[in-house]
């Protein structure tokens, strides 16, 4: 059985990974600061990874498959740390891939493709407009330039907007929760006419587990659910399905000029991994 290494195992998408991994059967190494949230079963490794260590490949016990979760501050769009931080994951993957890793998925974003309007599929122009689209696409960018003339298996994984596990993001939901747990009756909102691609944590797990540990579809893989709901439509569920007192105060504010009316992402590589017949 492959030795699967997952880094940034212990944050809100790694952990889930981790448990969906380790349920399939996966020899897991689970490497974080903290573990108080990653499954028990997996290996536990404290190992730096953005020490610059050139045989980091070696220490990390030579993995069949790394996938690449760790990155800091992701629910804050516009800090620096994303820039700061660039340089620290690039060495890492180059001296993992100089090292002998044959087989890289890295955790990606829509908001590399910036302002977009409709599906986006790998093929979409990327205009990324934070400082953490910036630094995903710049990423990507010169990771694909890396292994142009090596035989890697590389997946980036691009995540739209994720449900689940609420209390645990920084989310429109995680914000509800917690405004529902101080007993406030109403929540400030938006119009929530515009639409969005949205998938549960777990789902989403599911998802990257079975692109990364397959060889045939590589390159940006969008791992969502391929249909725009709007927001709107999405909390009222939620409130709903949580029987949740709070009441959404719409029109409190304004809509985001910059906020796509509607956009979603193509999921026909993830559903043909899946074995689901993609969509006509």
């Amino acid at each position: 059985m492959k030795k699967i290494l997952v880094t940034g195992a212990n944050g809100y998408i790694g952990r889930h990974i981790v448990k969906t991994l380790l349920n399939c059967g996966y020899n897991v190494d689970a490497c974080d600061f903290r573990f108080d949230g990653v499954d028990e079963r997996a290996n536990k490794i404290y190992t730096p990874i953005f020490n610059g260590d050139e045989d980091i490949y070696d220490k990390l016990g030579k993995p069949d498959i790394c996938i690449h979760m760790a990155w800091r501050n992701g629910f804050v769009h516009n800090s620096e740390t994303h820039i700061e931080d660039l340089n620290n994951h690039y060495t890492f993957l180059k001296n993992m891939i100089t090292g002998g890793l044959k087989h890289l998925s890295v955790m990606g974003t829509m908001h590399e493709v910036g302002y977009w309007e409709g599906p986006i599929d790998e093929n979409s122009p990327t205009n990324p407009s934070s400082l953490y689209g910036i630094a995903k696409n710049s990423l990507r960018q010169a990771i694909e330039l890396m292994i142009k003339d090596n035989n890697i298996v590389l997946q980036w994984l691009r995540a739209y907007y994720i449900t689940g596990d609420d209390l645990k993001s920084n989310s429109i939901f995680s914000k509800i929760t917690k405004m529902e747990m101080e007993g406030k009756e109403k929540f400030p909102f938006t119009t929530g006419k515009n639409k969005y691609d949205f998938i549960s944590v777990e789902e989403l797990s599911e998802q990257i587990v079975a692109a990364s540990t397959q060889t045939e579809v590589g390159g940006i893989i969008n791992c969502c659910s391929g249909n725009p709901i709007s927001l709107a439509e999405k909390v009222e569920e939620f409130i709903e399905k949580n029987n949740f007192k709070i009441k959404l105060q719409y029109g409190a504010f304004p809509d985001r000029k910059y906020d796509s009316l509607a956009v979603w992402g193509d999921n026909n590589k993830i559903q043909s991994i899946l074995g689901v017949n993609p969509k006509e």
